[in-house]
């Protein structure tokens, strides 16, 4: 799309929230509770957006033009923004085909896409989509030689760096996408009704193929243990200890960073256990409903890490602000999730496009209404009691 385009597209949605209704709109039910959805009562999930606007940023003024040096450099690579795309479970599901236009979006706008464990394409096509923007997402598996095997795929595709992530020792209850369908057995039916009334998704599905996990084809005996549930129902998933991860920095050869971090002890572990970086996250507000706001968990982290590896954030990020706002408070880079997947569900491939724009122009805004020139002055204009 050309800049043009994309500036049309602005002048109809000129935020996520547009994108998120239409989203909302398009796609089914049950792929919609499962996108928009936490967990309990969502109390996390208002906690994230709460604590974020709580972060107040003192403007200085006089300062001439401005003009916002957002180019980023980030495990030796340089990025075109401090942000990017965090890694989304069940994206061909939310929908058909959205892994690839992000990672040809994150390519294009020279930002980073992270590719999750549980997404719908193979390494080997994102790693072609993506160029050198691909960064892998992995939830450690009980098959350590499926799991090796896998890494060593994401390394042949290009992938750059490795996200773990640490924060999901038991699958946690969802109640919106447990009432939608999306966790329990025999609700075929349901989902078919739901399906039926989106019919540009359903006829998007029917071109692209079902979803299913691409990435373990090769590695069942019958292809269907690849399809979402049959492969969550096989209890893929390791259980996470200090020697798992030691294991995966041992055989992976490049960055490796831990998602999930809300603790500083956490961080302090990381750090001995070798990791490039690591994310302060809580996963969306999708796993502990008690869980602190990853904005509020982020300054102590950011102190207890004293800049010895980048310490990245993501959980609740709607807008160029917020992430001016986890700059500001230490995050060397910010990933964004949701957001992405509104912009994609709301209008295909152009809305991955279009979030990468709003998002930069946003932050640009709000850096120049702030009296910033580069990044490293945003945490001299925090006033918060943060």
């Amino acid at each position: 799309m050309t800049t043009t385009d994309i500036d049309a597209l602005l002048d109809r949605y000129p935020g996520i929230s547009w994108l998120r209704e239409r989203a909302r709109q398009r796609i089914p039910h049950f792929a919609w509770e499962y996108l928009d959805s936490g967990t309990g009562l969502e109390a996390a999930l208002e906690r994230n957006r709460q604590a974020l606007d709580c972060v107040q940023l003192a403007p200085r003024f006089l300062r001439g033009a401005l003009k916002p040096d957002l180019r980023t450099t980030l495990f030796g690579k340089e990025y075109a923004a401090p942000f990017g795309m965090a890694p989304v479970g069940f994206q061909g599901l939310m929908w058909p085909g959205a892994e690839l236009m992000l990672a040809r979006a994150a390519r294009e706008h020279g930002l980073c896409y992270c590719m999750s464990t549980v997404v719908c394409e193979t390494p080997e096509a994102i790693g072609e989509a993506a160029g050198d923007r691909g960064w892998y997402q992995l939830y450690p598996l009980r098959d350590r030689a499926t799991q090796n095997d896998i890494l060593r795929r994401v390394k042949s595709a290009g992938f750059s760096a490795l996200i773990v992530t640490i924060d999901v020792p038991v699958s946690s209850t969802r109640e919106r996408q447990r009432r939608a369908g999306m966790r329990t057995s025999g609700a075929r039916l349901q989902q078919a009704m739901h399906a039926l009334a989106r019919p540009r998704w359903t006829a998007a599905t029917l071109r692209h193929g079902a979803p299913r996990f691409r990435t373990f084809d090769r590695y069942a005996a019958d292809n269907a243990l690849s399809a979402p549930s049959a492969f969550l129902a096989s209890d893929p998933f390791a259980d996470l200890g200090v020697e798992e991860i030691k294991e995966i920095r041992d055989q992976w050869q490049g960055p490796m960073i831990l998602k999930g971090v809300l603790d500083v002890a956490d961080a302090h572990l990381a750090i001995e256990l070798g990791m490039d970086g690591i994310v302060v996250s809580n996963h969306g507000a999708r796993q502990l409903d008690a869980a602190p706001a990853a904005i509020e968990a982020l300054p102590a982290i950011v102190a207890t890490v004293g800049g010895r590896i980048p310490v990245l954030m993501d959980s609740g990020i709607r807008t160029g602000l917020d992430i001016a706002r986890a700059l500001a408070l230490g995050a060397n880079f910010v990933l964004c999730g949701r957001a992405f997947m509104y912009g994609v569900c709301a209008l295909g491939e152009p809305g991955a496009a279009l979030v990468a724009r709003m998002l930069r122009k946003d932050l640009e805004n709000n850096m120049i209404q702030v009296g910033a020139a580069t990044i490293g002055e945003l945490p001299q204009r925090v006033c918060s009691p943060h």
